[in-house]
């Protein structure tokens, strides 16, 4: 739950933040994409903090070297956050995003269905799951 607070608020702030003047974030686009962006480096950095074991608990054992696939979702969080911020790029790192959230989600489904936790904190049940994915999936392609 804590990137849909983080998406939520950035996008709030960023909103308020054009509002006040600040005219890169006129409109609600640039506010989503730094949104976005901010929320994705959120979560990026829990692929090497404290948190990374709990990740690579997450990873079904259907694929070979979850600690490897964890760094790797990292990276591609962080690249998509740069590139949803580049206009010639955005839209590309949309899609890019939107793939790799869905290519991510087994193993969002065996958090839900084991109950496991994320820095101690239990994982939403799945239907709640399912429906962050898809705010998630939707501000990251209307980001784009």
């Amino acid at each position: 739950m804590v990137p849909f607070y983080a998406l939520i608020a950035a996008f709030l702030l960023f909103r308020v933040l054009g509002l006040a003047g600040l005219s890169y974030f006129d409109g609600w686009h640039t506010s989503l994409q730094a949104a976005v962006a901010v929320m994705l480096l959120l979560t990026a950095s829990a692929h090497w903090g404290k948190m990374r074991p709990d990740l690579i608990r997450m990873v079904p054992p259907v694929f070979p070297n979850p600690g490897f696939l964890v760094s790797v979702t990292g990276w591609l969080e962080i690249a998509g956050a740069i590139g949803l911020l580049i206009p010639a790029t955005s839209k590309a790192a949309s899609i890019c995003l939107a793939v790799m959230l869905i290519a991510m989600f087994p193993a969002n489904i065996r958090a839900a269905k084991e109950k496991l936790t994320i820095g101690g904190r239990p994982v939403p049940r799945l239907v709640p799951r399912i429906v962050l994915q898809i705010v998630f999936l939707a501000a990251v392609l209307s980001a784009g």
